[in-house]
């Protein structure tokens, strides 16, 4: 069984395999650096769907049914799915899994959604309450741009601190035993607000988030960042992932070598007028699911620490005058059972 080490950190006793990922991303981030890593470039924003938002659900729906073919499975064998979006009561899950006719969790943590699913499918195999599990999370450029700030139509000039979001979505199956990589611990994150109100920095608003459990993690299990070969947080973009390094810093941390953020890593700064980066669920699912999945098949990166990093903000709540509050939820991925190279723990 699942044993807890320190305060938000639990340890797998199983060995958790990542069985097979699907990715799918829009044209923007088709032209980004990170293109070759996605299974399937949409060809425009609708993708033959009559709304935005239905095209955000075809994309979660093929990119679960990408995964489950890659991990060699039939859907039937997958005992349940853990699936979030941004839209107002995850439509683009609930409709996506309609389809699919596999037991479903719905879940809301913001752009951490893919890896607080990851985090839950792991414990439940862990615990015995499932062979395999899969999740997933998406966004889509198009249907946040309407809920969250303007139609498209209104153009206005965005502050440099803004994100884009990402059109993506990645799906993981996660099974017990298997092929690396594994995940091999869990640390659950607090929600923290340092009292930023600016929608468009949210990568200052997740970024005390990101060090908070960052910290946690490393204390609960006796490590520092030399452990992992890469520690990659979800959303933050530029701003937010110079605030964490100056943070972890201050604490004693250095980041300096080998912390990155999604955010910073699916889009060309030099070509694409994307100001501080990426955001969005579906912005470290696809480069969780993309990217990384392969770096660690092919043995190219060994231990990998990723948070998805969270702004749990409304309109409602924006215009209400709250704060925006943060959340960051971690998984320890590696290509050995246990992980973390010459972990203490």
């Amino acid at each position: 069984m699942a044993k807890r080490t320190g305060k938000q950190t639990i340890s797998m006793d199983k060995t958790l395999s990542i069985a097979g990922t699907g990715t799918i991303v829009g044209t923007v981030e088709s032209d980004g650096p990170l293109s070759p890593y996605f299974d399937v470039h949409m060809n425009d924003a609708e993708w033959n769907e009559e709304t935005w938002e239905k095209s955000e659900s075809k994309m979660q729906r093929e990119a679960v049914k990408i995964a489950i073919r890659k991990s060699g499975f039939e859907a039937d064998k997958i005992d349940c799915i853990f699936a979030g979006d941004l839209l107002n009561q995850c439509i683009s899950s609930g409709f996506s899994a309609r389809e699919l006719e596999i037991p479903f969790y719905g879940l809301y943590g913001a752009c951490s959604t893919i890896v607080e699913g990851m985090s839950l499918a792991s414990l439940l195999i862990d615990g015995g309450g499932a062979d395999n599990a899969l999740a997933v999370a998406s966004s889509h450029f198009c249907t946040a741009e309407r809920q969250y700030r303007n139609p498209l139509e209104y153009g206005g000039q965005r502050t440099p601190t803004s994100q884009r979001t990402v059109t993506g979505a990645g799906a993981a199956v996660i099974r017990n035993y298997g092929s690396p990589p594994y995940i091999t611990h869990v640390t659950t994150g607090k929600v923290v607000d340092f009292g930023v109100t600016d929608q468009n920095n949210m990568g200052g608003a997740m970024a005390p988030a990101a060090v908070d459990t960052l910290i946690t993690h490393f204390e609960d299990l006796g490590r520092s960042p030399k452990n992992y070969d890469l520690i990659l947080t979800g959303d933050l973009g530029k701003f937010g992932r110079d605030i964490v390094i100056d943070m972890m810093s201050e604490r004693g941390y250095d980041m300096s070598e080998n912390y990155s953020d999604a955010g910073c890593m699916i889009y060309d700064f030099s070509t694409q007028d994307v100001h501080s980066g990426a955001s969005g669920c579906g912005c470290v699912a696809v480069v969780l699911c993309g990217y990384i999945f392969e770096m660690m098949k092919k043995g190219l990166l060994n231990d990998v620490l990723v948070l998805g990093t969270g702004a749990l903000l409304s309109p409602t709540s924006t215009l209400q005058g709250e704060s925006i509050p943060g959340i960051a939820h971690a998984v320890a991925l590696s290509t050995t059972p246990g992980g973390g190279k010459n972990a203490v723990c």
